[in-house]
C-alpha cells in the first residue's frame, strides 16, 4: 500500500491506492477557489489586475518565508489574515496553491484578452 498524507489525497481503486498527481492537485485547488471562495475569472479580471495573483504565488512557492514584508503585507486588496493563513501552511499545500493562483492569472488574462 502506498502510504498518502493530508497534502496527497488518494484515489482509491480495486486493487491500490493512486496518489493525485501534481496537476490533478492544482485543479482541484483551483475548484475550491471558484466553488467555494467565488475567485472566478470575473472576480479575478475585476479585483485583481494589478499582479496580485504572480506576487502571492511567487511568494507561496519559497520553501521558507523569511521576507517580513511577504506574510505581514497581503497583496493589494487581499485580506491579511487570510493571507497569513495561507503562509502558515505546510511547502507542499502552498505549492498547490501556488499553482492555482497562476491558473487563476492566466484565466483572467484569457478574459482580459476576450474584452479587448
Amino acid at each position: 500500500m502506498v502510504p498518502t498524507s493530508p497534502a496527497a489525497p488518494a484515489r482509491v481503486t480495486n486493487t491500490q491506492i493512486i496518489i493525485m498527481t501534481g496537476i490533478e492537485l492544482i485543479t482541484k485547488e483551483r475548484q475550491e477557489q471558484i466553488e467555494k471562495h467565488g475567485r472566478t475569472a470575473q472576480h479575478d479580471y475585476d479585483h485583481n489586475f494589478n499582479g496580485q495573483l504572480p506576487w502571492a504565488a511567487s511568494c507561496l512557492a519559497f520553501e521558507e518565508i523569511w521576507d517580513w514584508d511577504a506574510r505581514h503585507e497581503a497583496p493589494v486588496d487581499w485580506n491579511l489574515r487570510s493571507w497569513q493563513k495561507l503562509h502558515d501552511k505546510p511547502h507542499r499545500e502552498r505549492l498547490i496553491i501556488a499553482g492555482a493562483l497562476i491558473a487563476a492569472e492566466l484565466d483572467r488574462m484569457n478574459l482580459e484578452n476576450d474584452n479587448k
